[in-house]
């Protein structure tokens, strides 16, 4: 356990005294620009951006492009800049793009069924995959089509031959679901040709080639049962794409594979951690990418040698290190990599990183104004023993002016995902940053089940949701709750979704130690949960099985042991719950039946539902309720 000496944190504070007394706020964190990085120029001399500004008061929102030189400057606005940047909806000769577009293909709606009834509102399925993360299922599909480049045609050639499949991806797939063969011969493109019941149960993505001239389509990932993503060429031609191994496993480690002489080679199946996304380098005989590592995300290489590839495991870099999350990749210029950058005091910026070296060099800056005008928090690193013995990184943040002298009410912070990594991400919402400035101490665990701390530790979520990663989240708070500083009176815990679940289970548990809750969208019901959720592989998975499978141990275990709604009977602390009425990940009777179990049970409590809302708050006026609410409860009851 690393611990921090009296005298270290007495200066700590005395430093941060020093500088602006302001404080971040719910309204000040919808002021922060949101950076986006768009891409490096044809001639490789400038940066693009856009840097998004919101109004909540109005609702509205406006996004601005940038370019800046290639090494950092002056950034001019430009209105125009298809022209700048490769736009890989184009054809490598310029002569032909694809579009996305809807195209219906399945009779759902009741006018589909009874053309005459045009003020029906009807949806009538046979089948499973009746909706998905916030939407309804209206027959149509997302399907890329061909249509000459720089054309008025309306019409042009459906690339999936009205099949009822979607490319990009629902719900989040986009550009990167598809891209063109070096010679334009091909385009490739990533679905998940199942439909009904099997599509709800599976997560076997496949990349297929298109043939341009031919109309037919091949599969190139057949046989490959799991997620099989983003494919990219490299300037010489090779393909690489993310894959997965394992049908319905949607965390499962995540490799880089590479086509050469049509055979596919696996870069990082010998390396124990787990690719969030990935680049070519210019020349073709590298592969840049980040992932979580020891509670940071990193930039790492790993070397593509034809010549070596059966002979021995590519070698893999780790090129930088730091606290802080290397976010986003955008390209690599000389020796140098372009990359955004994220800790928990600061949103995305542009950084350059020298790839010898690892050196981080700011290129933007364009939330200066707000961060020299408010203290900011602190944050350490600290490493705490678990009950069988292992060494879990736990982060805690302090608040801005951090007077070790004092004590200050805590918060352990639940992740959600459940494999979701715990990293120097920013939020806009589970921002620790903003909690830390309301006079909270954040302890935010890196528990079981997450990316950064080798794939085993990733994987020990599964099937044990009530098991070992709640005796990680208690050895986290109490180890924490030692210090001088901590109120041990005003401990609370908060999260959402699989953090949420947490912070319902806690709640049968936690046996004292908290003194109050906070849970949005968390699974509460586990039988009703998997009655009514639309990802079935995730239940599938994570659970062992169906609730109706008594021969079945682990689904068994689960539903009969790890289940909140068993331990209701153990709640005897205050609770709010958020819910959002879109989510279908975590469907709004979970609310529901957690809330009505605190009221019935003469619990302090308190429903907040966002009938527009989805898994998550994304409007500006609700998202600052939201926070309003959130700091209210714990001023009400820690």
């Amino acid at each position: 356990m690393i611990r921090f000496s009296l005298f270290f944190l007495i200066c700590l504070g005395l430093s941060i005294s020093t500088f602006a007394q302001n404080m971040m706020t719910p309204e000040l964190l919808w002021k922060v620009n949101r950076l986006s990085p768009i891409g490096i120029t044809l001639d490789g001399k400038n940066i693009l951006y856009s840097v998004t500004q919101f109004d909540a008061e109005g609702g509205e929102k406006t996004t601005k492009t940038y370019s800046m030189p290639i090494k950092g400057g002056t950034a001019v606005e430009i209105k125009d800049y298809n022209h700048l940047v490769a736009d890989r909806s184009v054809s490598p000769d310029k002569t032909r793009k694809i579009e996305i577009e809807k195209v219906k293909i399945d009779k759902v709606l009741g006018t589909d069924h009874y053309p005459n009834f045009k003020e029906s509102n009807v949806m009538i399925y046979d089948d499973l995959h009746y909706r998905h993360w916030d939407t309804w299922m209206d027959g149509t599909y997302n399907h890329l089509i061909l249509k000459l480049n720089n054309s008025t045609e309306v019409d042009g050639i459906d690339i999936l031959k009205d099949e009822p499949y979607h490319s990009p991806q629902m719900p989040f797939g986009g550009s990167e679901d598809f891209v063109w063969s070096p010679d334009g011969s091909k385009i490739l493109y990533v679905s998940k040709k199942k439909k009904g019941k099997d599509y709800a149960l599976s997560t076997n993505t496949d990349i297929y080639e298109y043939d341009v001239k031919t109309g037919t389509t091949k599969n190139l990932t057949e046989g490959m049962m799991g997620y099989d993503t983003h494919p990219e060429f490299s300037s010489t031609g090779t393909l690489a794409f993310l894959s997965m191994k394992r049908d319905g496993y949607e965390a499962d480690k995540n490799d880089i594979v590479i086509v050469h002489n049509g055979t596919k080679h696996n870069l990082t199946q010998n390396w124990d951690g787990t690719v969030n996304g990935f680049a070519w380098s210019k020349d073709g005989k590298t592969i840049y990418f980040n992932a979580a590592v020891g509670g940071t995300t990193q930039l790492f290489s790993v070397e593509f040698n034809p010549a070596s590839l059966n002979k021995m495991a590519p070698k893999i870099r780790q090129i930088t290190s730091g606290d802080f999350d290397i976010a986003g990749l955008v390209g690599q210029v000389d020796n140098s990599f372009i990359v955004t950058r994220t800790d928990f005091n600061h949103a995305a910026e542009i950084y350059s990183v020298d790839l010898k070296s690892g050196k981080l060099t700011q290129l933007t800056n364009v939330n200066k104004e707000i961060y020299d005008n408010i203290a900011l928090s602190t944050f350490q690193k600290r490493i705490v023993k678990t009950t069988d013995g292992k060494d879990m990184v736990t982060w805690v943040v302090y608040p801005p002016n951090f007077d070790p002298t004092k004590k200050y009410p805590t918060l352990l912070y639940c992740q959600g995902g459940p494999q979701s990594a715990l990293t120097q991400f920013y939020s806009y919402r589970w921002n620790f940053q903003l909690m830390a400035a309301q006079g909270y101490i954040v302890v935010a665990p890196n528990r079981r089940g997450m990316p950064g701390h080798g794939v085993k530790w990733n994987e020990d979520i599964s099937k044990d949701w009530g098991g070992q990663v709640m005796k990680d989240y208690l050895a986290a708070i109490d180890d924490v709750a030692k210090e001088s500083y901590v109120d041990k009176d005003r401990l609370g815990a908060v999260g959402a979704s699989y953090g949420g679940y947490s912070v319902l289970y806690l709640a049968g548990i936690h046996n004292k130690r908290f003194k109050t809750f906070i849970s949005h969208n968390g699974v509460f019901n586990l039988r009703s949960m998997y009655g009514t959720t639309e990802e079935m592989w995730f239940t599938n998975w994570d659970a062992g099985g169906a609730y109706w499978e008594k021969d079945n141990p682990a689904a068994m275990k689960t539903y009969n042991e790890f289940d909140p709604s068993n331990l209701v009977k153990n709640w005897d602390t205050p609770i709010l719950i958020f819910q959002g009425g879109k989510d279908y990940r975590v469907p709004i009777g979970q609310g529901q039946e957690a809330f009505q179990a605190a009221q019935l049970q003469g619990i302090k409590s308190r429903f907040i539902y966002f009938p527009e809302e989805n898994h998550w708050v994304l409007k500006p006026q609700n998202s600052i309720i939201w926070h309003t609410e959130f700091f209210k409860w714990l001023k009400e009851t820690l």
